[in-house]
């Protein structure tokens, strides 16, 4: 009799070692995929880009292709000082009837550095176009008149697919002073390093200015072409886009690469 007991507790505990393992391994496996909670709330013009500029320097370029508006302002966790511009995130919506369930990518271009944004631990301030992305057809009035909803985000890689990576050289730039915004990286979206190697020079490392604007000065003229080495942040992945910038650069321009990470 005892013998039958001692087996029946035995198989109970078994089968209570089996659920725990199993819920474990849900929880791990939720937690792998890497989905978080956030807060989205929105601005700007309801089908707009927010804000043509914004804290992270990419000015019109957020409107325009590839980014198509579909942009957002980070929180102080998401923008990071400045070092999330340019980070990519896939948001999924579901806890209202005008969501659509559907994942959308947005990129951060821009700081929200009050409001909610300073009370949620992640909140995504989207552009009218990248909220109403969010919706089933129709509804995206209604969830722009949600308020502060509920969604599920992971981080995601960037891809601009036939874009290359850009230059855009600030307008106060000068032969001592050379600074200008990178656009348009693949994979992890943020830079670790840039440095610059003026003609018949060596690299020089160049200091981000809390966005996506980086800068040197130097005490003597740099002369042009400048290479431009860039180092993700995450990945370590380098590449050296050679000769982006031409000897006869000017100020408040573009100029492309033939590279991307």
């Amino acid at each position: 009799m005892h013998q039958i007991h001692y087996r029946l507790v035995y198989i109970a505990l078994l089968a209570l070692f089996a659920v725990s393992l199993k819920c474990c391994y849900c929880q791990n496996e939720t937690l792998a995929a890497g989905w978080g909670n956030a807060g989205v709330t929105w601005y700007g013009e309801p089908e707009g880009a927010g804000s043509t500029g914004g804290a992270c320097g990419y000015g019109m370029a957020v409107a325009n292709p590839p980014l198509y508006a579909m942009v957002s302002a980070g929180g102080p966790s998401l923008f990071n000082n400045g070092q999330g511009c340019g980070t990519c995130y896939q948001i999924v919506c579901t806890g209202n009837a005008a969501c659509s369930g559907r994942p959308i990518t947005v990129t951060i271009t821009d700081e929200c550095p009050g409001g909610p944004c300073a009370s949620e631990p992640f909140l995504f301030d989207l552009s009218g176009k990248a909220i109403g992305a969010l919706a089933k057809p129709g509804q995206a009035g209604s969830l722009r008149a949600a308020g502060v909803l509920r969604v599920s985000y992971r981080r995601a890689p960037c891809l601009y697919r036939g874009t290359n990576i850009a230059f855009h050289v600030d307008a106060g730039a000068n032969p001592f002073y050379m600074a200008f915004v990178v656009e348009y990286e693949n994979g992890d979206g943020d830079l670790a390093s840039v440095e610059i190697q003026p003609a018949g020079g060596g690299f020089i490392a160049m200091q981000d200015m809390r966005s996506a604007l980086w800068k040197v000065n130097s005490g003597s003229a740099l002369r042009g072409p400048f290479n431009i080495r860039l180092t993700s942040r995450e990945s370590r992945k380098v590449v050296v886009a050679q000769g982006v910038i031409p000897a006869n650069w000017r100020a408040n321009q573009t100029y492309r690469s033939i590279i991307n990470f």
